[in-house]
C-alpha cells in the first residue's frame, strides 16, 4: 500500500479493516473499541484484522445523490455483516440488479470521493460480489 499517502495509511480501519476483539469473550468490534461492553474492565482488547468477507444483510439503491456522489448514481449501499460478526454500511461495487440479501461479498480497495476538481482523492474499502 505504499501508493497511499502516509497520513491516510495511519487510519488502519479505513484501508485494512482493522478492528478489535475481546480476548476474554471472543466478541469482535468494528470500528475498534477500547472496552468490551460485556466484559468491561475484565476484558482484554486486542487488535484484529478482519478477513473482509461477509454477507449482505440489507441494501438500497441510491438513484439521487448529493453533488459529490451524483456521478456514481445509481449505486448500491448495503449493510454488510462480516464473517466475524460486526455489521457496517458500505458501498457495493456491482450493478443494482446484482444486489440481493444474502449475497456473499469480498473487500475491494476503491476511490471513495475527491475534494473538488484538483483536490485530495479519498480511497477506502468497498465490497464486490464473490469470495477471494
Amino acid at each position: 500500500m505504499s501508493s497511499v499517502a502516509r497520513f491516510w495509511r495511519k487510519i488502519p480501519q479505513r484501508y485494512n479493516l482493522v478492528g478489535t476483539r475481546c480476548a476474554t469473550c471472543g466478541r469482535y468490534f468494528f470500528p475498534p473499541r477500547n472496552l468490551c461492553p460485556d466484559c468491561r474492565r475484565a476484558g482484554k482488547i486486542v487488535e484484529h484484522r478482519f478477513a473482509g468477507t461477509g454477507t449482505v444483510v440489507t441494501y438500497t439503491v441510491i438513484r439521487t445523490a448529493s453533488e459529490q456522489f451524483e456521478q456514481m448514481t445509481p449505486y448500491v449501499l448495503a449493510v454488510v455483516q462480516l464473517d466475524e460478526g460486526p455489521r457496517f454500511t458500505a458501498q457495493l461495487v456491482c450493478r443494482p440488479e446484482e444486489a440481493r440479501i444474502g449475497l456473499r461479498v469480498r473487500p475491494v480497495f476503491r476511490r471513495i470521493s475527491a475534494d473538488g476538481e484538483s483536490g485530495v482523492i479519498h480511497y477506502g474499502t468497498k465490497f464486490a460480489p464473490g469470495t477471494p
